[in-house]
């Protein structure tokens, strides 16, 4: 039997970013009801790069090997949060999400060599082109987060992205439990 793990590529986020998006996530939800959405708590909080889904652990060495590699051919970069928003968009929120600003061109050019060397190991190409944002909260009852304030105000805390980490996902009734699997410096 092919044992497999769900896997994602994702960037950590420094403690005081995870302060200001709990800050944030709490002012947005103070007027809707408790279970219009699903907010992520604080262990959930990164940048995801790309989903890989279910990865037979078989090949767990040599992706490590090779994302090793990818990554180590980037810069550090700075990031910096910026704004609140949603997809699709406000009126019809299905996630909620706070914006980032500073070196996107950086970030975006280190996602799409992973996604080329992903898509040419084997994985299906992504649907939607990448849109870099922090999940805050998933959507539960769209009739009911009318009251979502869209005006709260998110500090413009900056950080540096140094490092790259292949994370497991074990899904659970509670949420998702991340692992790290691999820390790949830029």
């Amino acid at each position: 039997m092919n044992e497999t793990i769900r896997l994602f590529i994702a960037i950590d986020l420094p403690e005081k970013v995870k302060d200001v998006l709990m800050e944030t996530a709490v002012a947005l939800s103070e007027n809707v009801p408790n279970r219009a959405v699903r907010w992520v708590t604080r262990e959930q909080m990164h940048l995801t790069l790309r989903f890989l889904g279910d990865t037979a652990v078989s090949q767990l060495p040599d992706l490590q090997r090779e994302l090793a590699e990818l990554v180590a051919r980037h810069q550090p970069f700075q990031l910096q949060l910026g704004g609140v928003g949603a997809f699709p968009n406000q009126k019809r929120p299905r996630v909620v999400w706070a914006g980032l600003a500073g070196d996107l061109t950086l970030l975006r050019k280190m996602q799409a060599d992973i996604e080329e060397w992903v898509v040419a190991s084997g994985w299906s190409p992504e649907k939607w082109s990448y849109n870099p944002h922090l999940t805050l909260g998933r959507v539960k009852d769209p009739q009911q987060v009318r009251g979502l304030n869209w005006d709260t105000k998110l500090e413009e805390v900056g950080f540096g992205v140094t490092a790259v980490q292949l994370m497991q996902s074990e899904l659970r009734p509670s949420g998702p439990v991340y692992t790290v699997q691999q820390t790949v410096l830029l």
